[in-house]
């Protein structure tokens, strides 16, 4: 099932609460990011949170898409989810990216991640437009990290464990500079490319890489 409804500036549990009153369910929420980088693996993420989570709580109120908060925030944020929620992460590297193409790496990973949770959910809301098949009841919801708290928290982890990883590949490959742009397709990171050809940690078969080896 997909939601095609507009985003909205503060996320609410609309989704995570919706036919389930009576009858309560355990709500998964992914996420993921990396899809569009040229560089490195695509992560997602799987967040549930408990059943006697007081939603109250002031670091709830402050969950966000990850991209509407600075890094501080989303620091401090990702290690309280991960204190406080059942969490799974999926990775997908690049070689499989290139292999399997995106959209099915980026499907694999959150499958990944919601079969790494150390409990069974009962409904997964999905970031996008396209449902994983997990056997439960799924809702994909266009704009979700924006709408739904369980979402949004989901791609906060995500968006700060692919960080990390993309900032410890600066140690082995410092010349690309992937600290400051985490794989994407800056005018910084092209120009590493186009001076020095790819390296083991980008995605060939995206365009901009190919044309690089092209001109190499």
């Amino acid at each position: 099932m997909k939601d095609t409804g507009n985003t909205q500036s503060q996320p609410d549990w609309t989704f995570e609460d919706a036919d389930s009153r009576m009858f309560p369910k355990l709500v998964v929420g992914v996420d993921e990011v990396g899809r569009g980088a040229l560089a490195g693996p695509v992560v997602a993420a799987a967040v549930v949170f408990p059943p006697n989570l007081n939603r109250t709580e002031p670091w709830v109120a402050r969950i966000r898409d990850s991209k509407k908060l600075n890094q501080a925030s989303r620091l401090e944020l990702a290690e309280i989810i991960q204190e406080k929620c059942y969490i799974g992460f999926g990775e997908i590297s690049p070689h499989v990216i290139d292999a399997i193409n995106v959209r099915q790496a980026t499907l694999l990973a959150m499958k990944k991640a919601v079969n790494r949770l150390h409990i069974k959910p009962e409904r997964a809301i999905i970031d996008g437009i396209d449902c994983i098949g997990l056997g439960i009841e799924e809702l994909s919801i266009i704009g979700g990290d924006s709408r739904s708290v369980t979402i949004a928290a989901a791609s906060i982890i995500a968006k700060v464990r692919r960080d990390k990883i993309l900032t410890d590949l600066d140690i082995h490959f410092g010349e690309y500079g992937f600290s400051k742009h985490v794989g994407y397709g800056t005018r910084q990171h092209m120009e590493a490319v186009n001076e020095l050809g790819p390296c083991v940690v980008h995605r060939f078969s995206f365009k901009p890489i190919k044309n690089a080896l092209t001109r190499a």
